[in-house]
């Protein structure tokens, strides 16, 4: 579940600059922490060209989160540079503890064809809210949501974002904060700061936590642009959660020779 919540927490936009004349490379690392502890790491690499992307992903956890519950994860996403990034295929594997999970999801111009997860969930109905069919239609993954394509850093924010991770549908609600100075290994430049709510849709169960990100979690992200692409991703992200602030930094952002 904390796998999912961290990539929903991911966002795309709809606004096209022009298309990119190379293809480009780029590796990002963040770090993952709670009330100042880090609890995971991941490191993405992608991929972007004229037509396709590819985008690839590892995530551990680390600290003190690995002392209760280790947990490591794989993810992978191909797909076309069309109105954003659009997935055809979205794969995450991971391990927590000694229990492996695996999630498909498949998609054809927005529109989700298969979901799989393993093992199948055993889900209350009673606490379970369901998720309408017509709900998966112009929906994107939470990874290549991750990668907002937009015009210039005005353009990325003032959205709303729609994102399916192969059970939970959510919408990420977007508004421009500012524009400010961002710097980190790999990167010195402007990054665009936006105001996030989390609104979740269905296929989710019913709890306290849930219910504080819906209603009470505020939630800012800055975005810096991948090279020349036009296209942006996360630099720094911060959400109140129940039991303290999760800040999502990066610490390399930077391009790779091909």
């Amino acid at each position: 579940m904390i796998a999912r919540t961290l990539a929903a927490l991911a966002f795309a936009g709809l606004a096209l600059p022009a298309a990119a004349q190379e293809r480009q490379s780029f590796r990002v690392d963040y770090s993952v922490s709670i009330l100042g502890l880090n609890i995971a790491r991941s490191t993405f690499t992608s991929t972007i060209g004229p037509n396709d992307f590819h985008l690839k992903g590892r995530l551990a956890s680390s600290g003190i989160a690995k002392i209760f519950d280790s947990t490591e994860g794989t993810m992978d996403v191909k797909g076309a540079m069309g109105d954003g990034l659009q997935a055809d295929v979205y794969l995450l594997n991971y391990t927590s503890g000694d229990k492996k999970k695996r999630t498909e999801v498949a998609f054809s111009k927005g529109a989700v064809t298969k979901a799989e997860n393993l093992p199948v969930r055993k889900i209350n109905p009673k606490r379970w809210v369901p998720l309408d069919k017509s709900e998966l239609t112009s929906v994107t993954d939470p990874i290549s949501a991750s990668m907002v394509r937009a015009s210039s850093l005005e353009d990325v924010c003032n959205r709303t974002v729609r994102i399916f991770d192969g059970e939970m549908r959510a919408d990420l609600k977007l508004s421009f904060v500012g524009v400010k100075p961002a710097e980190t290994a790999g990167f010195s430049g402007d990054a665009v700061t936006c105001r996030a709510q989390f609104v979740p849709i269905g296929g989710y169960k019913i709890s306290k936590s849930m219910d504080f990100m819906k209603n009470k979690s505020k939630i800012v992200m800055s975005f810096a642009q991948l090279g020349t692409t036009g296209v942006y991703a996360p630099i720094h992200v911060t959400a109140t959660t129940e039991i303290g602030t999760l800040t999502i930094a990066a610490r390399r952002f930077e391009t790779v020779s091909q």
